[in-house]
Order: structure tokens, then sequence, then C-alpha cells
């Protein structure tokens, strides 16, 4: 790959945007012993409130972040083993990718029987035990679930009734027709329609020999399977282009070395910023403060429920930083939001935006199929609470439309300019690029509250939109890429739960 491939719409080899240098300030502000107190209880405000975000996650049970995890659960294992199990039929390269993104069948169905049995000893319900049982034993695991009926004996006539399906289905007793039409009554009174259902369905009917209903069954899986491909296939192949394009171009920014790599540049440089270390500090500490108090209000206020307003959070939680940003850092230097974090993009930059933002997504990718093998190997997964979000799932319209520009919109904006345009760009006035983008790298995941699965996929994710930031002087990329990324996180879900 050449040069040109990454230059698409270059009008000059290093193009150069006005970029007002900053007048010296004859009164540095926030210099007074007085502001040195705000600042520290500020200090101390954002602390607790990441203290706060940290012990939720960690001392909080995940389960008890919903309401109904019973439901929540069966419908996310039920539709996932629904996806892999359609991959059977679907082209080689789509189960390629399938595996490479989501995982193998094998894996999915060991998350699963992991999180069910978290969930079975937090929860009275007979069907959350009967649904494990079914997972060991469609996992090979039969004598596994034939022990867990053993548990059940003493729970009343349900439980005994549950103990006799698995026990029919994963026994080694034989299974006449008449037994199999009792057995196949009691299973359609107790468990709706999906992935539990017509494999414990199908199970029974192979033991008796009952192949109209077989055949029944795995039609129903069928059709079943191919609604949930209709929403995956175009997902996979989306990120598939995204990967082989993206990857291509990964390789010739590799390639770049020196002043080369101006080529990527779209704006001035935007790190270091013209604006003191200790100035941008006191407004990120201010700010910030401010956004939690405001969130903390919000959150306090029933009427921002409201799906109306709801969208208002975000917007109000950033403004108090925004609005020191442009007082204290942007118009001192003769600045606006525009040229001070280069989101002025030239019509003639676009075919390099669209590269640069492309290399960034393969990069991302290629880092989440690292964690995953990893992770893999390892034996740790992501929680299913972390990445499971009620709103888009069983969300009207409102609320998904809300969920979205909060995700897709929002969350890319202000969450670019705080943690790249303000925390990175304040530490690289101090420190190289490495140490920078780590230090707010790590702040910006541990800001997420996820687990240790979550925190490097997050950490990962804001590293290479730092790194990117850097090499083009805009947040433009990183904004893009970042709304790209959770716009396939929305769609995933959306596509394999509603």
């Amino acid at each position: 790959m050449n040069d040109q491939s990454l230059s698409i719409g270059r009008s000059s080899d290093f193009p150069q945007h006005d970029q007002p240098a900053a007048p010296k300030p004859s009164i540095a502000p926030y210099g007074s012993r007085w502001s040195l107190v705000v600042s520290g209880v500020c200090a101390g405000i954002l602390v607790a409130a990441l203290g706060a975000v940290l012990w939720f996650s960690v001392t909080l049970p995940k389960l008890q972040r919903f309401e109904d995890p019973d439901r929540a659960l069966d419908l996310m294992v039920s539709r996932t083993l629904d996806a892999q199990d359609s991959l059977r039929r679907a082209p080689t390269w789509q189960q390629w990718m399938a595996d490479w993104t989501m995982g193998s069948d094998e894996e999915a169905r060991e998350q699963a029987i992991q999180w069910y049995r978290e969930l079975v000893e937090t929860t009275d319900d007979p069907l959350s035990k009967i649904r494990l049982a079914i997972l060991l034993g469609e996992s090979g695991q039969e004598a596994a679930a034939l022990a867990e009926t053993k548990r059940w004996q003493d729970r009343g006539t349900s439980a005994l009734l549950f103990g006799q399906l698995i026990d029919a289905a994963y026994g080694t007793q034989p299974l006449d027709r008449t037994q199999e039409i009792e057995l196949q009554a009691v299973l359609a009174e107790t468990l709706p329609s999906g992935w539990f259902y017509d494999h414990l369905a199908a199970r029974l009917a192979r033991r008796a020999g009952n192949q109209d209903l077989l055949v029944t069954v795995e039609e129903q899986s069928a059709r079943r399977e191919d609604r949930v491909q209709q929403w995956i296939r175009p997902l996979i192949s989306f990120e598939s282009i995204c990967l082989v394009m993206g990857s291509l171009l990964l390789l010739g920014v590799a390639r770049l070395r020196g002043q080369r790599m101006n080529i990527l540049r779209l704006h001035g440089p935007g790190v270091p910023p013209p604006w003191s270390g200790g100035t941008a500090g006191a407004v990120i500490l201010r700010g910030g403060a401010l956004g939690v108090v405001t969130t903390a209000l919000i959150l306090s206020t029933p009427s921002f429920q409201h799906v109306s307003l709801r969208a208002l959070a975000i917007p109000l939680a950033n403004l108090p930083l925004l609005v020191l940003a442009y007082i204290q850092l942007l118009k001192p230097a003769g600045l606006t939001f525009t040229n001070g974090f280069g989101l002025g993009i030239k019509r003639d930059d676009l075919g390099r935006l669209t590269c640069t933002v492309l290399a960034v997504v393969a990069a991302g990718l290629w880092g989440e199929w690292v964690m995953g093998r990893a992770a893999e190997f390892l034996h740790l997964n992501n929680h299913w609470t972390e990445w499971f979000d009620k709103d888009l799932v069983w969300g009207t319209p409102p609320v998904i439309a809300v969920s979205i520009l909060e995700y897709v919109v929002f969350a890319p904006i202000f969450e670019e300019l705080a943690f790249r345009g303000l925390l990175f760009a304040m530490l690289r006035r101090r420190f190289k690029f490495l140490p920078a983008a780590l230090i707010s790298t790590s702040l910006f995941a541990l800001a997420h509250g996820y687990s240790l699965i979550g925190f490097v996929s997050v950490f990962w994710s804001g590293f290479l939109w730092a790194w990117i930031y850097e090499r083009t002087g805009s947040l433009i990329p990183g904004m893009v890429a970042h709304a790209m990324n959770n716009l396939l996180v929305c769609l995933t879900v959306m596509a394999l739960l509603r």
C-alpha cells in the first residue's frame, strides 16, 4: 500500500490550518489561595464520585441491578444460542466472522452455564433451575444435569415434574411414546417457546422415536433462527467490511515514519494545547465537580425520568465543563471549539478522515479479538449484565430513540471533549504521549464502572482515540470511531434481544 491510499482528497502533503497563537494572560486564573481551596473541594467531589462508581461496581451484586434477572437472562441466553445454532447453515465466512466476534458455540454455552449457576443461587424461580439443567444436558454434561434434579426433590410438586422432564430427556431409562406425550404436555405448560423449550422437546421426541414432533420442533427452531440471522447477518457483513478495509489501511499507517506521519494530520496540532496545564487542571476539576452535582440533581429529580427530558441529562451534566473551558482556556487563546479541538473538517480532508476512522475501527476490532482469546485462555468473561440494556431491549420507540441518541451522539461528543480534548491534552503539557494516554485512558475506563474485561476493552478504545487525536490534531476521528463502536453495540443488542 502506498501513501496515496491514505490521502484521498488531499490537497497538499502537509495541510496547514490556521490556529491563533495563545496570548499570554496578564493574570493567571485560579492562582489565589481561595482558588486552591475550591480546587481541592472539587477534586474531593470527583474522587468521591469515581470511588462510588467503583464501590458499586465491585460490591453491588450484578443481578440486583435488574428487577427481573430471570427474564433478562432467559432472553439473552436463548437468543444468543439461537444465533449460534443458526450459524450451522450460514456461509463459511460468516461462521468464521461470528466465531471471531461472538465466540464459539462451546464458549457461549459455558458462559451461559456459569451465569445460570450464579442465578439459581440467588433466586427461587424454578424455571431458572430447569434451564440450567437443560444447558448442562445439551452441552454433553448429562450427569451434571441429572445431579441438578436431586437438589429439587424437596421443592414441591412442580420441582418433581421438572425433575421427571430432565430424567426422561437425559437419563438412561427407556422412554415410551405414552410417557413422552404426557411429558410433552407438561413441558408445553412449563416453558415458553424458545431455545430451551425446543431443545428439551426435541430431546424427548428423539428418545421416544416421535419423528413427526421432532420435525415440527426442528422447523420451529429453524424459523426462529432465520429471524435472528436476518438481523445478525447485515451487522456481521458490515463489521467484516470495516475489518478488511480498515486492516489494509492500518498496514499503511504502520509503515509511516517521521514526517510521513503528517499525512494523517487534519488540523493544526491539538496537543500540547496552547493553554497552561494548571489552568486546564482547575477547569477540569471545577467543571467535573459541577457535572457530578448536576448529574446527582438530575437523577434525584423525578421529572427528568420522563423520556422527553432524559435526553437533556448528558448535555446538562457536561455544560459546566464546556463553559469553563471556553471562558478560561479557548477564549484567552483566541480559539473557538472548532479550531481549538479541530472540529472543522474541510471537504478535501473527508477522504483522509474516512481512512483514518476505518483504520482505528479495525485496530479496535483486532484488539477485541486478542482480548477475547486472552479471556478465553484465562477463563474470564464479561458479565452479561454489563451489556444488557433494558431500554434497548424492552423500551418503547421513544425510549430507544433517546438511548441511541445518548450512546451514539452525546457520549462520543462529550466524552471525547472531556477525556481527550481536555484531560489528555492537559497531561500532554507535562508528559509525553504514552504516559499521558495511559493516565487519561485509565480514568476514562474506570469511570465506566465495568469489570476487568470491560475495563480493558474501554481502555483499549480510549487509547486508540487518544492516539488518533495526537496524530490528526482533531477530535472528529475519535468521535466518529467512538460513535461507530457504540452504534454497533446498540444494534447488536437490539438485533439479538428485541
